[in-house]
């Protein structure tokens, strides 16, 4: 029986090990072990997300909480080597790009236990984002790669990685949605007000550091929010740092609004309805791209890059970065023809973590 340790530290890791474990689950000759390493640490959210994707309990729960980039992921690194001793794991699975992916990744490298990386490849190419860093640094110390999309394959091998460890099996992520989209809780059950129930809505989402660290910016997408809402009411689940940040530049006057709809952070069920049924989303997410283009909801990135490109190239997705006028023309356009209508991507079929163990297992078993 070959033991996998298998990481998650923040909400986009849920969603993405939530349909891998279900498939490890079921698959002989893997018994896989859950370490919450507790980068997001909202106790009451976290336990909300797995029980929603039916999780199992984490074997390990680390408790890092908060902390700047290096202090957390030395955090991080000191309390999951004892992890990997104890445990003597023949792999460590990480997923995504966060804090949590590269410092457990390090670990193993410098224990010498096999990385597999869920999610390799994707590239912004914009090494001001720290999850740019954390991405490209586990691709270099992985032992086998799964991709979400082929272009990725092409990022890593031109950043030298040998072909014979990359796999492209599609969007984890996708498999969560496909596996919850019955189950999603129709935003009339999440919106008290009757008038957001009975009438279209645009969704927004905001956290990234490049959007709500600076009062200006910040400011500024408000201000450009604020005008879309004269043209259709806008609801805006607030992440927990971007509500920080309106109370400390003082722009709590900019979301009183009747036709903005402010929302304490959803969980996933009541996230993935919120998708489903808005006319278009305003998001810094990566996530958030993904699902609209599988959902076929025209998607406005505020942002000036991203790492899935396929979300533009094939999906729903259009990059606005923070220039208000492109923003306000991107949504009138989508007001007037109903925006991109775009593809579902190779392999967004609701299968990939069937082909992440399937191919982990047999790579385990011949012993590499």
């Amino acid at each position: 029986m070959k033991r996998i340790l298998c990481v998650v530290g923040a909400r986009p890791n849920f969603m993405k090990i939530a349909p891998i474990m279900k498939a490890m689950a079921s698959y002989e000759g893997i018994k896989a072990l859950l370490v919450h390493t507790g980068q997001h640490y909202d106790n009451a959210m976290n336990h909300q997300f797995f029980v929603e994707l039916g999780i199992p309990e984490p074997d390990v729960n680390l408790e890092v909480g908060s902390g700047s980039h290096a202090i957390q992921t030395a955090e991080i690194m000191k309390r999951f080597e004892p992890v990997v001793d104890n445990e003597n794991p023949d792999a460590i699975l990480v997923v995504g790009d966060v804090n949590s992916t590269i410092a457990c990744a390090l670990v193993a490298s410098k224990k010498g236990i096999p990385i597999v990386h869920v999610e390799a490849g994707l590239r912004s190419f914009d090494r001001t984002m720290p999850e740019e860093i954390n991405r490209v640094l586990t691709d270099q110390i992985s032992d086998l790669l799964f991709t979400t999309e082929r272009v990725a394959e092409n990022n890593l091998l031109r950043e030298g990685i040998a072909g014979e460890r990359i796999h492209f099996v599609g969007n984890v992520m996708i498999d969560t949605l496909h596996h919850n989209l019955p189950r999603a809780v129709s935003p009339k059950d999440t919106f008290s007000d009757e008038h957001f129930s009975s009438k279209p809505y645009a969704a927004l989402t905001l956290h990234r550091p490049s959007n709500v660290d600076d009062k200006d910016t910040l400011t500024s997408l408000l201000e450009t929010i604020r005008e879309i809402s004269k043209k259709i009411n806008v609801v805006f689940p607030v992440h927990p740092r971007t509500k920080g940040k309106i109370d400390h530049f003082g722009l709590n006057h900019l979301l009183e609004n009747p036709r903005l709809l402010v929302l304490p952070p959803l969980g996933y069920l009541e996230m993935l309805g919120l998708m489903r049924d808005a006319k278009l989303f305003l998001t810094d997410s990566g996530g958030i791209q993904e699902e609209t283009t599988a959902l076929g909801v025209p998607c406005i990135t505020l942002r000036n890059n991203t790492e899935r490109r396929i979300t533009i190239d094939e999906g729903t997705n259009t990059l606005a970065g923070q220039d208000r006028e492109k923003i306000l023309s991107l949504f009138s356009d989508i007001m007037e023809t109903g925006g991109k209508t775009g593809k579902i991507p190779e392999f967004w079929d609701g299968k990939a973590s069937l082909r992440i163990v399937e191919i982990m297992g047999n790579w385990l078993q011949a012993g590499k």
